[in-house]
């Protein structure tokens, strides 16, 4: 309870004013609310945002922003489109991107892609062959194999009544260049 009355009671205390710095900005702040803040500081604000520093910019944007807790209607309409540009305008993130920056995306897209393509078939055309055991007809042998060792009779090649192609995956064997 106590500590309440004390915020109410810092902003109206002239020695509160002097003792710190919280008290004298929620007096601007207060003050701000009041007066319309100058066209000079709001003309050209969409030209001159971006090259405002940072500390400026959260000042502006503070004081409109207790400018607009009024009735909407005291505000001028230099403060209503300043409002709006610094909520609302193509700056920081909603900066619009760079005429052209599609096509460079495009661009460097495709020249990655055949840059990975490039790769894929040079890897491929330096590899060593296919080891033996991927032809057909090593997988053959390996069925018949299986097949007269009983190799997993409960689901697999070896059951009664099976119909898959066993160890079979591959194409037959490519024939050789002499």
């Amino acid at each position: 309870m106590f500590l309440r009355t004390i915020s109410r009671a810092v902003p109206r205390s002239p020695v509160a004013v002097r003792a710190g710095s919280i008290a004298v900005n929620s007096q601007i702040r207060a003050a701000s609310t009041e007066h319309a803040i100058s066209n000079p500081t709001l003309a050209g604000i969409e030209k001159r945002w971006e090259g405002l520093p940072p500390q400026e910019q959260a000042e502006l944007w503070m004081s409109l922003r207790d400018r607009m807790k009024v009735d909407w209607h005291q505000l001028t309409l230099q403060e209503k489109k300043a409002a709006y540009w610094i909520a609302f305008g193509p700056h920081g993130p909603r900066t619009e991107y760079p005429k052209g920056e599609g096509l460079r995306v495009f661009f460097k897209t495709a020249q990655l892609t055949a840059a990975a393509v490039a790769l894929f078939y040079g890897v491929h055309y330096f590899a060593k062959p296919w080891p033996k055991t991927m032809t057909k007809e090593w997988q053959e042998a390996s069925n018949e194999y299986a097949l007269s060792e009983n190799i997993n009779p409960l689901h697999g090649i070896s059951k009664a009544g099976y119909s898959g192609a066993g160890f079979v995956q591959s194409g037959p064997a490519p024939v050789e260049k002499s």
